[in-house]
């Protein structure tokens, strides 16, 4: 009696790599790219080939997101010490052999010319979450100390070069993973309270502390002068505070509904500094207007809230960890790009998820939601 084997399809083969997607986030993903794209080609469409390349770099991006989706995490936390080892080697290597551009010294010849502190926005959460997943079940607040210099010396590295933007993002993401490490609240507290009333008390005496002979301790005059800005930009309205007010009157100007598709007029009338990089989200509202904008953060939550469900249901500690501070650092970027176009935070040179304009920055976007997407993958396939 012979027995006849069917040969499966192309299609029954591969079904089960697509089939084990997050169906939820993969959709919100797609609805912030399709956004991506219409402001773009509005903003950049007389701009060069600012749209195709930007298309271009999406498609790279997807493509990364699609191919590290397929690690596992157990793979991705192997990756965890040697990722951070040669991070910080690099911002070493950096401060002594750097190349300076600007004032700053943030990139590395090493045949081909890198910004290693690119890479340690993704070493850091990957290495503390391994921290803490090598301590479960044993944690002391010797373990969160560790953790802390383990994060605190890549970001001051960075800031050394100095680049306070990228700064921010390592930090923010490493005191996510401390967070959901379990950090207690009377210690987050506070340093919450001490922090608002920083910001008020600079706000009250902005007239005293920004006078030109002031020092500011900790900071460069460049940084001080950001602040300044922020807290008064119609005092140099021409100059430092030119990019905060014409981002106001785009975004004010844009009104309920906006003024409708390639039909802004501070955005085409180059107005806009920055108009498809930084400040893409000025050109975004102002055509779009309210609605629009409620609809991008629409979707901006929508991921937000995907991404810390996956993280709350993730099977082990280091993908929960990692899978939170991923998500909120997504968040991190939309949050900060915002509000420093909307004249509520400094300008510090944040990126717009899947908006701006950038290479690097989309190929950083994809390596992290790849891991997100693996984590979700894997959760998955432990219920199935």
């Amino acid at each position: 009696m012979s027995v006849v084997f069917e040969r499966p399809s192309l299609w029954q083969r591969v079904r089960p790599v697509f089939s084990s997607f997050d169906v939820p986030l993969t959709l919100g993903l797609l609805i912030l790219a399709a956004f991506g794209l219409i402001t773009m080609y509005s903003a950049g469409y007389d701009h060069g080939t600012r749209f195709v390349d930007h298309g271009r770099n999406m498609m790279i991006a997807l493509a990364i997101l699609f191919v590290v989706a397929q690690v596992p995490p157990q793979r991705l936390m192997a990756l965890a010490v040697p990722l951070y080892v040669v991070g910080v080697t690099l911002l070493v290597a950096t401060m002594i052999f750097g190349i300076t551009k600007k004032g700053a010294t943030r990139w590395l010849n090493v045949g081909i010319v890198i910004q290693p502190s690119e890479i340690m926005k993704l070493a850091m959460p990957l290495m503390l979450a391994w921290w803490f997943q090598k301590r479960e079940g044993q944690l002391r607040p010797l373990d969160f100390a560790v953790a802390g210099l383990l994060l605190m010396v890549p970001v001051a590295l960075v800031a050394k070069q100095p680049d306070l933007g990228t700064s921010i993002l390592i930090l923010s993401a490493g005191l996510y993973v401390i967070f959901f490490a379990g950090l207690s609240w009377r210690l987050i507290l506070p340093v919450v309270l001490v922090a608002l009333i920083g910001m008020v008390a600079l706000v009250l005496s902005e007239d005293q502390i920004c006078q030109a002979d002031v020092k500011w301790p900790l900071l460069r005059e460049y940084q001080k002068t950001r602040v300044c800005t922020l807290l008064d930009p119609t005092k140099d309205p021409l100059g430092k505070g030119f990019h905060i007010i014409q981002g106001m009157i785009a975004i004010g100007s844009g009104g309920w509904t906006g003024k409708g598709f390639m039909n802004g007029t501070q955005t085409h009338l180059e107005f806009i500094p920055e108009r498809t990089t930084d400040f893409i989200f000025a050109a975004f509202a102002e055509e779009f207007g309210l609605m629009g904008v409620l609809g991008l953060i629409a979707a901006f939550t929508f991921v937000l809230l995907r991404g810390l469900m996956i993280a709350a249901e993730a099977p082990t500690v280091f993908s929960r960890l990692l899978a939170g501070a991923i998500t909120l650092s997504f968040f991190t970027y939309a949050m900060v790009n915002m509000g420093m176009v909307s004249g509520i935070l400094p300008v510090v040179g944040i990126p717009l998820p899947f908006i701006s304009y950038g290479g690097t920055a989309m190929v950083t976007l994809g390596l992290a939601l790849g891991m997100l997407m693996s984590i979700a993958k894997s959760r998955r396939l432990m219920q199935s």
